[in-house]
C-alpha cells in the first residue's frame, strides 16, 4: 500500500459527470443539508446533526483526520453542488487494505452517482494507492448500498451478528463486501 500517493497531496478524483474534491468551509450548506436529513443517516451508525456550528467542526475534523492519516472524506460533487460524501478509513497496512463508506444527500439518490463514486474511488486506491483489498460494512436492511456494491464487483463475505455498537442504532448486524485488486484490475 502506498500511504504517500493517498495522502501527500489531497487527491482529486473525477469521472465524466463528477468531481470527488477536498470539503472545505465554503460546502458548510451541503454538508449541513446532508447531516441535517435523518433518512440520510437511517441505515448508518451516524447521528445527523441539526447545528451548523457542530457541522463546521465536523468539516475542520474531515481536515485533521486527513492529516494524521486516518481517514480521507470527499465531497461528491456534480455541476459544483455537493451530491455527497465518500470516505476510505481504517487503513491495514499490513494486509494492504481500508474500508470505504459513502451516503448521498436525499435528492441524488437513485441516479447513479454512488456506484460511479465508488467505481472512481476504486480505480484510485488500487491504482495509486496499491490497496490489495477495500472492504464496506453494510446494515443488513441497506438494499441500495448493498445494490453499489454489487455493481462495483465487490462480493458479500457474510454477516457479522451483533458485531457492533453504532451510534443511535445500538448493538447492529454488519454484513461484510469487498473486492480484491485481482478482481478488479482484470
Amino acid at each position: 500500500m502506498s500511504i504517500e500517493a493517498i495522502f501527500n497531496e489531497f487527491p482529486i478524483l473525477k469521472s465524466d459527470r463528477l468531481i470527488m474534491k477536498k470539503i472545505e468551509e465554503k460546502d458548510l450548506e451541503g454538508v449541513f443539508a446532508i447531516y441535517h436529513n435523518e433518512r440520510v443517516f437511517e441505515y448508518c451508525g451516524i447521528i445527523p446533526k441539526h447545528n451548523k456550528d457542530t457541522v463546521r467542526k465536523m468539516i475542520s475534523h474531515f481536515e485533521r483526520d486527513y492529516i494524521k492519516r486516518t481517514r480521507i472524506k470527499w465531497g461528491i460533487f456534480l455541476n459544483d453542488e455537493l451530491a455527497g460524501i465518500i470516505e476510505a478509513f481504517d487503513f491495514n497496512q499490513k494486509v494492504n487494505m481500508c474500508t470505504i463508506g459513502y451516503f448521498l444527500a436525499e435528492s441524488y439518490w437513485g441516479k447513479g452517482i454512488a456506484t460511479e463514486a465508488v467505481n472512481v474511488l476504486l480505480a484510485f486506491l488500487y491504482n495509486e494507492g496499491n490497496v490489495n483489498r477495500v472492504q464496506a460494512e453494510v446494515m443488513p436492511q441497506n438494499e441500495s448500498s448493498k445494490k453499489v456494491l454489487l455493481k462495483n464487483g465487490f462480493m458479500y463475505e457474510g454477516t457479522l451478528r451483533q458485531a457492533t455498537l453504532w451510534s443511535g442504532k445500538g448493538i447492529v448486524d454488519l454484513e461484510i463486501y469487498s473486492i480484491l485488486r485481482e478482481e478488479y484490475i482484470k
